[in-house]
């Protein structure tokens, strides 16, 4: 990754936090966004005091304009970007336990606005600066796919999620996946699962090792990546 430029969308904590050090190890510049300024400024300085390379940039991944000026200013380091990790989201309530049945309408408008459209604004505000060997990946979860009880319009906007990563795969000649770590230990997940800095590796995988033609437009689990690296 050695003078590439990565963009990871809500990397003050949990995946994306971890991804965006192992992408910064790996020798990529990083631009990390979230919503908080401090947290994510806090962020590239943990990056840059290891040696990687960080630029910090408050972001709201719901506002197309904040997510436009982050796109420029990620290209205007190496002249085109090279990755893209689509991982902000939100959940609003307590994990497992916002059935749809009880769900608030601004829970579920915040949920699809966070989660599905700022996917949506994240890669369509990438592809006027991305590289052409560049690769976009979508965190996501099995509960886009599978009906768990409780998960409400969390859920519903993850499948939005993906199938933003789905249309774009299809109508784009870069590479666009779906990368689904299994349960993570994160706020979401409260605190179990697989350590952050284990499923960075599998999205550092997916951006760098990973065949095109078994991922574009296809969702890697947890099972593919330790299959395809054992």
């Amino acid at each position: 990754m050695d003078g590439q430029t990565a963009v990871v969308t809500g990397a003050s904590r949990g995946i994306g936090h971890a991804v965006a050090h192992a992408f910064a190890e790996a020798g990529a510049h990083v631009v990390i966004c979230a919503r908080d300024g401090d947290a994510i400024e806090a962020v590239a300085a943990e990056i840059e005091a290891n040696g990687g390379k960080a630029t910090a940039t408050r972001a709201d991944v719901r506002d197309q304009f904040d997510v436009e000026r982050l796109m420029e200013k990620a290209a205007a380091i190496g002249g085109t970007i090279d990755y893209v990790i689509a991982n902000a989201a939100v959940y609003h309530g307590e994990t497992g336990s916002t059935p749809l049945s009880a769900e608030s309408y601004s829970a579920f408008d915040d949920h699809m606005r966070t989660n599905a459209r700022g996917t949506f604004a994240t890669i369509r505000e990438a592809l006027p600066h991305l590289d052409a060997d560049g690769r976009v990946l979508v965190a996501s979860g099995s509960v886009a796919r599978e009906p768990y009880p409780g998960y409400g319009s969390y859920a519903v906007s993850k499948a939005a999620a993906e199938a933003v990563a789905r249309g774009f795969g299809a109508d784009i000649d870069n590479v666009v996946a779906v990368v689904d770590p299994g349960q993570v230990a994160t706020d979401l997940s409260g605190g179990e699962g697989h350590d952050p800095a284990d499923v960075a590796e599998q999205f550092r995988w997916a951006a760098t090792e990973a065949p095109v033609e078994t991922i574009d437009g296809e969702v890697v689990d947890r099972k593919a990546w330790r299959r395809a690296t054992r």
